[in-house]
């Protein structure tokens, strides 16, 4: 399925994002707030590949996709700004501290990237034009390219400021006056004079610590952090009538002094132990960390926490005037990731896969992995396996010989030049050297051990397909009660979603008893994060939804206890979920339960019983 065609054409459908107020999901369906109800026109709506029905309900739009209205979902809000409630099924995950903090940076630091690449690319530029004389450090030419450069890492903390105060939902320009106020020339001679002379700076009986923020990437992080705090309440005592003026005024007013004589002073601290803690590294054991990079770098990718160690890599420029750490050994794994691509290229016979992983290869190499990563090396395992040995070998050589990364850039070759600096080549030679070795060693041992996958022909397949089906076709699977209650008909359902069978064939149980059990023996696929509903699969294959109430998802769990998780395997009769009936009628909701098998194509007859259930009694026969 190809979500972004499906979500484009969805949000076309509904209006465009102009329409849309609000955009969530539950298990099956996309949930749309729109400001004018009147502008889809379902049929419409309906007719679009992969959409199976629409359904208006609660004052919401909730347009039907099953399984993966999950990628739909995503597909749509990245290509709207649209501000939604949960994103989800339920209340959101209760993250860890280490991801809130990760995806907090990534958040913060993935806008103002190619700000930073600019910058990085004519530095590299630069220090190519001096280091073959083309350029003397003393022409304007080198001064008006050298400052241009510069301005995007003199004025961080102002790019930061707008990033992270988009990530932290508070007003982008008093953010940046915020910034503008660390980087004033009035404090910054403030700051020299009294470096020089030794006296405090003070506002009143309080002292400004005499930090230099040009920059500096965690103090503005944290103050911008703290109005998003004082600008609520900014608002909240503002009278009316002059919020207008209140409201920026003390929130520029508490913000900007607490972040000149608390936060920033304390971001400061922290930057400086962690440029002691680098230097540490470097000193005892320069090696390791680019060893991890170069080895773990497609793991985190996989996982977006690359992201995290991109603010550690550019503090450690700003801190110190290079990067030992992150760069070289992201270097490392970036060309292992395109050579191993390039070598499947050339051992693939297969003329599709020769075309991706050689595109995917070159882009690699110069600094973009994605393509290689989810498209070739992970497909096949063993090119993963090589870049990883390779970027760690690559890595463990620029370790050891301290390569230095002075301006950044997408790790590749073709910032290789952004490793020329302190007056020397010698990183930018030992850098040339990692690389090389990383992108030869990831291309040979791919070479050595890769192997095209082996695939039926597309006959085999369907008559494979073909078979099995007339196998499961031929077999009667009976799917017992799970719950205690009254049978009834699924066109009895108060849902347009279950009445008209988009979701699947069955019936559903009006509960005497708020007790869920397993219907057959098989294996939990998905326990829904509001557990009011569950999915199934029996041994035979049979797929099963059984979705506790209408539209309990807004209960958000509420009155529901969850006895198994995702991937359990379970017998017939064990306990599944426990819910409180009268609780959840009290809420105003209907605790008719849908029971759907979701695979209907695979079998040919259905056969429901009606009437009064016990758990255990026969339900649905399917053949």
């Amino acid at each position: 399925m190809d979500y972004q065609t499906l979500g484009k054409s969805i949000l076309e459908k509904v209006g465009g994002e102009k329409n849309i107020s609000a955009l969530n999901h539950c298990a099956t369906r996309l949930r749309f707030n729109l400001n004018d109800d009147s502008i889809p026109v379902d049929a419409e709506v309906k007719a679009i590949p992969g959409v199976m029905g629409v359904v208006k309900k609660g004052g919401q739009y909730q347009v039907v996709i099953g399984s993966d209205v999950a990628n739909v979902y995503k597909a749509i809000n990245g290509m709207t700004n649209i501000q939604d409630g949960s994103g989800g099924e339920g209340p959101k995950e209760k993250k860890k501290i280490l991801d809130v903090v990760i995806d907090t940076m990534s958040g913060i630091f993935t806008p103002i990237l190619p700000a930073i690449t600019a910058a990085g690319m004519i530095k590299a530029v630069l220090a190519l034009l001096v280091a073959f004389k083309l350029v003397s450090n003393e022409t304007t030419v080198y001064q008006v390219l050298n400052f241009m450069a510069d301005a995007a890492f003199y004025f961080l903390p102002i790019l930061l400021a707008s990033s992270a105060a988009k990530k932290f939902k508070c007003n982008p320009y008093l953010a940046m006056m915020l910034g503008g106020i660390l980087l004033h020339p009035t404090l910054i001679s403030m700051v020299a004079q009294s470096q020089e002379t030794g006296e405090a700076i003070k506002f009143g009986f309080l002292t400004i610590t005499n930090a230099s923020y040009s920059s500096s990437v965690l103090p503005i992080i944290l103050i911008v952090w703290f109005m998003s705090y004082v600008e609520p309440i900014a608002d909240k005592i503002s009278p009316k009538p002059v919020k207008f003026f209140t409201k920026p005024l003390i929130t520029i007013f508490v913000t900007g002094l607490v972040g000149l004589i608390v936060i920033g002073p304390i971001g400061y601290i922290i930057s400086n132990y962690v440029a002691d803690g680098v230097n540490a590294l470097n000193t005892y054991c320069s090696w390791l960390v680019p060893v991890l990079v170069g080895t773990l770098t497609p793991l985190l990718v996989m996982t977006g926490t690359h992201y995290g160690l991109v603010p550690i890599g550019i503090n450690n420029r700003m801190m110190m005037g290079y990067d030992t750490l992150i760069y070289p050994g992201m270097l490392a794994s970036n060309v292992a990731q395109g050579g191993a691509a390039l070598a499947v290229s050339i051992k693939s016979k297969k003329t599709d896969v020769k075309s991706l992983a050689s595109s995917a290869g070159i882009t690699a190499v110069c600094g973009i992995t994605e393509p290689a990563l989810y498209g070739v090396n992970l497909r096949f395992k063993t090119p993963l396996y090589a870049s990883m040995i390779a970027g760690g070998i690559g890595g463990l050589f620029m370790g050891i010989f301290g390569v230095k990364n002075f301006s950044g850039g997408s790790p590749g070759f073709l910032t290789l030049p952004s490793y020329i600096g302190d007056d020397t080549l010698t990183s930018f030679y030992f850098a040339c050297i990692g690389a090389v070795i990383s992108v030869v060693l990831a291309f040979v041992i791919t070479l050595v051990i890769f192997k095209d996958e082996e695939e039926t022909t597309r006959e085999e397949k369907d008559d494979s397909a073909a078979s099995e089906k007339k196998s499961v076709q031929g077999k009667e699977i009976e799917i017992f009660s799970p719950i205690k209650g009254e049978a009834v008909e699924l066109s009895e359902v108060d849902d347009p979603t279950f009445a008209e069978e988009i979701l699947g064939k069955g019936a559903a149980i009006i509960p005497s008893e708020g007790k869920v059990s397993a219907p057959f023996d098989g294996t939990v696929i998905s326990v829904f994060d509001t557990k009011h509903a569950i999915a199934l699969q029996s041994a035979d294959g049979l797929e099963l939804l059984i979705h506790i109430g209408l539209d309990t998802v807004k209960l958000n769990g509420k009155h529901y206890d969850a006895k198994v998780s995702n991937g359990d395997k379970i017998k017939k009769g064990q306990e599944l979920i426990v819910f409180d009936m009268d609780k959840i009628k009290k809420e105003g909701y209907d605790i008719v339960t849908p029971v759907v098998v979701t695979n209907p194509d695979d079998y040919s007859d259905f056969d429901t019983v009606k009437g009064s259930l016990s758990i255990g009694d026969s339900f649905i026969k399917v053949k």
